[in-house]
């Protein structure tokens, strides 16, 4: 198995991969805890070609896409956008968002080389950091590269579901 991530950019082919995975990684993170029709809403206004195109383009963000013998296979979003935690109100901080694999790859390893490339990534900024829904399979993962979980209960996005923030510090 040959594990690859790749930046994103707005062509046929970067859009169509995360076309596809948007959704599926989608469906799959949120379908027991959501009612089909507002899953449905939420994928249809946030990962069509539109706004995926426009957040490609955005100077706000960088996407990588995991590939498992060149098939696409999971995702992550890099950003500076999103409501930060106020513990990181001076500090240069960075997002990583919509970090998602598909269930057939999940244990395969392919979330851990995910995870480090947008580490090295995140690498320039004093703080990273992730709002997930609480019952996120991977929080485990982030904890064990060094990230805290907050006290607080949020909303996910714009989404119904109780989250929490997840936070590293650069350690000078």
């Amino acid at each position: 198995m040959k594990i690859t991530i790749k930046f994103t950019v707005a062509t046929e082919e970067g859009l169509e991969a995360l076309l596809k995975l948007t959704r599926a990684i989608a469906i799959e993170k949120f379908s027991k805890y959501l009612e089909p029709q507002l899953m449905e809403e939420y994928i249809q206004t946030n990962f069509n070609d539109k706004a995926l195109v426009v957040e490609l383009n955005s100077m706000s963000n960088q996407w990588l896409i995991a590939y498992v013998d060149n098939i696409p296979a999971g995702f992550v979003q890099i950003t500076s956008k999103g409501v930060r935690p106020s513990s990181l109100e001076r500090k240069r901080a960075i997002r990583i968002a919509n970090f998602g694999i598909l269930k057939k790859y999940v244990d395969s390893g392919i979330e851990k080389v995910l995870l480090e490339k947008s580490l090295i990534v995140c690498k320039p900024y004093e703080a990273i950091w992730i709002n997930e829904y609480i019952q996120n399979p991977l929080i485990g993962l982030f904890e064990s590269r060094g990230f805290v979980r907050q006290k607080e209960i949020y909303e996910l996005d714009e989404l119904p579901l109780n989250s929490l923030y997840l936070i590293a510090l650069k350690v000078s």
